[in-house]
């Protein structure tokens, strides 16, 4: 449109003229189809957009009288109604860039309200593409009750209509936006935030479990960047309107995960139950803490039985075990022991002895008023050696060899880390032993060749002869340590 008819299509009150006359090309014609009816509207819509942007009661208007020609009609079932409807509801995203003034338009969602299934779908889609094409900002609760309310396609199952039918990585993809969208949703006030994450959960915990394993996590990190924020807050948290404290996020965090158990997805509980024990160590929360990693264990206890998930469900709680440092003297107890006793309980034994060896981490950590327990260390690292031996002797008896000397190789590194961490019970003496006692494995009859094992154990030795060569307390500790056979 030439920018000099502008003005006089305003004098002329245009957008009146206009919308009258449709008003009764339509209604003069009460055979015309819906979908000639709708094209008229979007012409309608695209004029209003150019020469009255800033008239958001036009765009309402346009809508309006489009709810109004369909009202008492079914879902349409007209592809070419559908592609036209589409058009005009995504007319005002392409021109204004941003969700929110969509959101002002009281008629955008009735519009929407005559879309099937699919095409809701399709038009949710739209919408998040255009957040994140635009990167808008959502940072009010009501907005994001409204929002969700467009988007309800993909985020709840529409009258009792499964996606069974739809393809599974369509399914996915889908899901990945609205997770996305998740990240989108902001507020500097604490209050508004905690609001805004109510009303996601709300929202999403209505997805039925298909789903909630795409938008639980996005939900929980949301709310765990919100708890950073607010770190070393605390405050009563009984009623419904408190402040926004890491408690009572918490307590949010809480529910949203345990529903995964409907999944069910007891690997990713766990690993947002520890996300956010990790945090509320972070906030000096020791009993949030522990009943964090309370369910983690449940879970781990009653849910997760595949070995290799256990493998790494174990070696996840270490970690976080390990950077944890609000426990008390009891509290850390249970769990370590807890820990521990899952680790020999692996169902293969070079995992066991792995995540035993691991364990010895939760005995001797670097930080200020860290644990510092030697003997328990030193225990972790015997117990692992006894069940790599173990391990070399069920190899011999089933297979006629005793396998490769790697695990004894690794215990040896482990020794080597705590031994220049100065526990006085890792001597260098002990050191030694291990070394010929690998020594005297590779060299056995029943030992097999393997060049990996062969090229970890030199690299071992040759790093000693360096500490050796560094001279100084380091040089000193490593001195009576021979490498050479």
């Amino acid at each position: 449109m030439n920018m000099q008819l502008l003005p006089e299509f305003l004098q002329v009150e245009a957008f009146a003229k206009f919308s009258n006359a449709i008003g009764k090309v339509i209604e003069a014609q009460p055979d015309m189809p819906v979908v000639g009816a709708i094209t008229l509207y979007v012409s309608l819509l695209t004029f209003t957009l150019r020469v009255h942007p800033d008239r958001l009661d036009y765009v309402d208007q346009v809508l309006g009288a489009c709810v109004k020609k369909l009202s008492g009609k079914a879902k349409l079932e007209d592809s070419r109604a559908t592609k036209q409807i589409v058009a005009l509801l995504s007319a005002p995203l392409e021109k204004y860039s941003n969700i929110v003034t969509a959101l002002e338009l009281s008629n955008y969602p009735r519009v929407m309200d005559y879309l099937d299934n699919a095409t809701t779908k399709v038009m949710a889609v739209v919408i998040i593409q255009s957040i994140m094409k635009n990167t808008t900002c959502i940072s009010t609760s009501d907005k994001i009750e409204a929002l969700f309310d467009l988007i309800k396609g993909l985020i709840k199952d529409m009258d009792g209509a499964q996606d069974d039918e739809l393809d599974e990585e369509d399914f996915k993809e889908e899901q990945n936006s609205v997770a996305r969208l998740i990240h989108m949703l902001h507020n500097d006030d604490p209050e508004e935030m905690l609001k805004i994450l109510c009303t996601v959960q709300k929202h999403i915990l209505q997805g039925g479990p298909k789903r909630l394993t795409f938008t639980v996590p996005s939900l929980v990190f949301s709310s765990l960047k919100l708890v950073r924020r607010l770190q070393g807050q605390d405050g009563d948290v009984t009623g419904e309107d408190v402040p926004a404290t890491p408690k009572k996020i918490f307590q949010i965090l809480h529910q949203t995960i345990e529903a995964l158990s409907c999944v069910p997805s007891p690997e990713l509980a766990l690993r947002l139950y520890l996300q956010c024990a990790e945090a509320a160590n972070d906030c000096d929360l020791e009993p949030v803490a522990y009943e964090f990693f309370t369910q983690a264990f449940i879970l781990y206890e009653e849910e997760i039985t595949d070995s290799k998930a256990q493998i790494t469900a174990i070696h996840l709680i270490i970690g976080t075990l390990q950077r944890m440092n609000i426990f008390g003297v009891e509290n850390r107890d249970t769990l370590t022991h807890k820990t521990t006793g899952y680790s020999a309980k692996l169902l293969k034994k070079p995992d066991q002895c792995r995540a035993v060896y691991a364990c010895s981490h939760l005995f001797w950590t670097d930080d200020q008023d860290g644990i510092m327990d030697g003997e328990r260390v030193l225990l972790c690292l015997k117990r692992a050696l006894r069940i790599a031996n173990a391990a070399q002797q069920m190899a011999s008896a089933t297979r006629g060899s005793s396998g490769s000397v790697t695990l004894f190789i690794e215990i040896l590194n482990k020794y080597l880390y705590f031994f220049e961490k100065g526990i006085p019970q890792i001597t260098n003496t002990v050191i030694q032993d291990l070394i010929e006692l690998i020594r005297t494995e590779k060299q056995s009859d029943n030992s097999v060749a393997d060049p990996s094992t062969e090229a970890f154990f030199s690299s071992t030795l040759r790093y000693i002869e360096f500490q050796k060569q560094k001279g100084g307390t380091i040089g000193e500790k490593y001195e009576q340590i021979k490498t050479s056979s």
